[in-house]
């Protein structure tokens, strides 16, 4: 948790890498994931690169596995999951090896589909052939002697001749269905209606050699007299792609014609067969080395794609490059080097010298699985400047927490916690999922979230004692009842005076009493509307107090005086009051007292008082009661307010005034390439931090104003002022949501009770068990959706806004960058995710 107080510090360095051991050393860096890269070749083209050939056979590797990893998947093979050990970048030997097997897996891949393709195409045209000359049988007839004549029939008559006598030509095949009645239409044009077409639907569908998918077709003959309606019928053929296939006329010939057919398509069933088979053995062979080989290109091309963020020196015997690392990993860094020159056997080892610098450094803060989801919500608001005080280490128990205000019922908080528990639980094996859908990944990226949320819940649905809207008598109620037995059945309601009904306070949380009160939900108004008044002054106090960790740490002392103690002084003596009086109102008010003036009907509202100590106004109090809670604080509001209304031109013009009386001239700021007086690093040296460190005062997001004209400056003064002031008044205000979505969840569960489960509870018999189980399911699909899953989201959104605006706009300034590390593990989970 500490290393969530603030970013980590960060130190910018230059690598001296040999060239040989350049490609070891970035992939010892890619393993460790702690060092994030410049680009020191900006104005270069990306194919002028040094390694762009390199990256172009990367990119090629990336193109065979992704093509055998296709056929892989269109054979319904599983390729297996290697989470638990992934291999690292291969070496240069490694990558020869890898390149000859890819290569010649593929082409083996290609010369197998492209057979595969060759035989199912004679396969179709065989099948196709067999369909027309079994569909064909009832078109002629056995019994007599036709005239007609095969287009593809050798021998005999010739065929002008045996047109010229009379006899009838015809031609077979198959064509698509969906061109059938087109195709019938243009042959009945050309030949003037001197065509006679018969054709049979085929009943099992074809399937096409090249994509698989099923093709109908329809088996058709068509009969003619003439060669020039032969040659036109052909050419209808040709332009509607129907497959010709020669028919004999005589019966014993197309007999004899299918069973040579049929041998033939049985010899290739079984060459095809045969086929599949070894397809399938290649393919499961290189299905278990596949993931492996593809890690290994993406870690080699990631690896390429960083040296050409490196700049070669001027002997071309040095890569240098920049980049960023967190001091605590220095030695990490300097370790992973020499693991890096070490693997090649390089004599020469490799420098890291730490650079002095102006330029911000990118935010990083260390986190956990745990912390990770709390830091994810900070980020989304906006990253963190440069060592800034980061919100995420106390939004882990604030944000549960006024959650929970607004969702307190400890059934609905159980039903989240178990969620969250078995999320928890369950995370190695629920994290192998990997098809799993945004929705999903949210909520299980924020599964410690969802945990707390639901313990939270579950203690402030124990503080309102409301459980699926009804109470617990867990302590027995302090309230007595003073009436007789008559008297309770002959009247519908009776008040129960607190002076002789209440014999002290509930021991843990809400009355059980109030469950049965007419006057609940006014009772509860008045507690939850303070009570979140309360958590939002002491909320807002904290963001403000949180401001002097940061001027603390920059330096920024005058800050203290010139802004946050204005700022805290204008809180606390208006709204910070306010919250006084309440606590004041409940301790000084007692219906047992026989003090007029400090019963509960002379107690004067929290509100109208501070309505009137703003406008310097009075109320006049009842008779008998004072206006008043205490001496003197007519004089001590009045004082207050005229404090507040100080702080506000001392907010405007301090800091401005400060600014232009203590400007320097000659403003002495130190540049890039500077380096440190330990010029290189000694393997196990940490020097001291040194990136970022040349004005503290500008550090951390704040903005410099050497440069900046007055003008700007009291221009900008005056807009924090303004912002600020009305910003106290309306986030203030702002936490009265934790009231009203509270009161509209207890309302909810309350009408779900009433309105649904409490009919199935009425029921009797064994048609009211059937009811009542009904009953039960629609209530609680009801509970589950409504009250679980959108109230919950909803109370979800309000507490971040609560975070984002009320709380971190007083301290958190959020204008960093990310530091976003050179790591083999982010690259592959970013690729596994898209």
């Amino acid at each position: 948790m500490g290393d969530m107080f603030r970013s980590e510090e960060m130190a910018l360095c230059q690598m001296f890498i040999q060239p040989e051991a350049a490609y070891t050393s970035v992939s010892e860096l890619g393993e460790t994931g702690c060092v994030q890269f410049r680009d020191l070749n900006v104005n270069v083209n990306a194919f002028q690169r040094k390694f762009v050939t390199e990256v172009r056979r990367c990119d090629e590797l990336e193109r065979k596995i992704r093509y055998i990893e296709t056929e892989i998947k269109k054979d319904g093979i599983v390729l297996p999951d290697i989470q638990d050990d992934i291999p690292r970048a291969p070496n240069p030997r490694e990558i020869i090896d890898l390149e000859t097997h890819l290569e010649k897996t593929e082409s083996e891949m290609i010369e197998l589909a492209q057979n595969e393709v060759n035989m199912k195409s004679n396969y179709l045209e065989l099948t196709e052939l067999r369909k027309v000359l079994e569909n064909t049988q009832g078109f002629f007839s056995d019994q007599e002697v036709l005239n007609l004549d095969s287009t593809n029939r050798a021998g005999g008559v010739d065929e002008a001749t045996a047109q010229h006598r009379g006899r009838l030509g015809f031609v077979a095949g198959v064509i698509n269905r969906e061109r059938v009645f087109a195709f019938e239409r243009m042959l009945w044009r050309i030949s003037r209606g001197n065509v006679f077409l018969k054709r049979s639907d085929l009943d099992e569908p074809l399937n096409d050699p090249a994509t698989g998918h099923p093709i109908y077709k329809t088996v058709f003959v068509a009969f003619f007299q003439g060669e020039q309606l032969k040659n036109r019928i052909k050419k209808v053929c040709t332009g509607f792609h129907a497959s010709l296939y020669p028919c004999p006329s005589s019966h014993n010939e197309r007999e004899e014609m299918v069973r040579n057919v049929r041998t033939r398509l049985e010899d290739l069933k079984l060459v095809l067969s045969q086929t599949e088979d070894h397809r399938s053995r290649v393919l499961a062979t290189v299905s278990k080395n596949l993931p492996s080989w593809s890690i290994m290109v993406k870690k080699m091309k990631a690896i390429y794609h960083t040296l050409n963020l490196f700049n070669m020196d001027v002997t071309k015997k040095c890569l240098i490059g920049e980049c960023w690392v967190p001091t605590k990993d220095l030695p990490i860094v300097q370790k992973a080097l020499s693991d890096g020159s070490a693997a090649v056997g390089s004599t020469i080892p490799s420098f890291l010298n730490v650079i002095d610098t102006n330029e911000q450094p990118p935010t990083f803060n260390r986190t956990n699985k745990f912390t990770r989801g709390f830091q994810n919500l900070i980020d989304a608001y906006g990253v963190a400047s440069y060592r800034e005080c980061n919100p995420a280490l106390y939004t882990c128990i604030t944000f549960p927490f006024l959650f929970a205000v607004m969702f307190g019922d400890l059934g609905h908080g159980l039903i989240l916690v178990l969620f969250g528990a078995w999320m928890v639980l369950s995370e190695r094996k629920l994290a192998r999922i990997r098809n799993g859908g945004e929705i999903w990944n949210i909520f299980f990226g924020g599964r410690y979230i969802i945990l707390l949320m639901g313990l939270f819940a579950c203690y402030t649905g124990l503080v309102y004692n409301d459980i699926f809207s009804k109470s617990m008598n867990l302590f027995g109620s302090r309230w007595s009842n003073n009436y007789n037995t008559s008297t309770v059945l002959s009247n519908p309601s009776l008040q129960m005076p607190p002076n002789s009904s209440a014999n002290g306070v509930y021991t843990f949380g809400m009355d059980p009493i109030w469950q049965l009160a007419d006057n609940k939900i006014i009772f509860l108004n008045s507690f939850k509307m303070k009570l979140s008044i309360i958590f939002g002054v002491l909320h807002m106090v904290f963001g403000v107090c949180m401001s002097v960790v940061n001027f603390t740490h920059f330096k920024r002392y005058a800050s203290i005086f010139l802004e946050f103690v204005p700022q805290i002084l204008f809180l606390l003596l208006l709204f910070g009051y306010m919250v006084f009086m309440m606590f004041f109102k409940w301790v000084s008010y007692n219906a047992k007292t026989d003090f007029q003036p400090e019963t509960p009907g002379c107690a004067p509202s929290v509100l109208i008082m501070f309505i009137n100590m703003m406008l310097f106004k009075n109320t006049p109090p009842p008779k008998g009661c004072n206006e008043f809670m205490f001496e003197s604080q007519p004089e001590l509001q009045k004082a207050f307010v005229l404090i507040g209304l100080c702080c506000i031109p001392w907010m405007l013009l301090g800091k401005p005034l400060y600014i232009k009386f203590t400007r320097k001239n000659n403003a002495h700021a130190k540049h890039n390439g500077q380096l440190t007086g330990n010029m290189e690093l000694a393997e196990g040296e940490t020097p001291l931090p040194t990136g970022f460190s040349g004005n503290e005062e500008n550090a951390g997001g704040a903005h410099g104003h050497d440069d900046e004209p007055m003008s700007e400056i009291y221009i900008h003064q005056a807009i924090h002022t303004i912002e600020y002031v009305l910003s106290t008044i309306s986030h203030t205000a702002s936490y009265l949501r934790l009231w009203a979505l509270s009161l509209a969840h207890a309302q909810l569960s309350e009408v779900l009770w009433n309105m649904v489960l409490s009919l199935g509870l009425k029921m009797s018999g064994v048609g009211g068990a059937i009811g009542l189980f009904l009953i039960f399911g629609a209530w609680c699909l009801f509970t589950l959706a409504i009250l679980v899953l959108m109230e919950g989201l909803s109370a979800f959104l309000h507490t971040l806004r609560l975070h984002w605006v009320e709380f971190m706009s007083k301290f958190y300034e959020g204008l960093g960058y990310a530091f976003q590390p050179f790591s083999f593990k982010a690259i592959l989970d970013g690729e596994e995710e898209e």
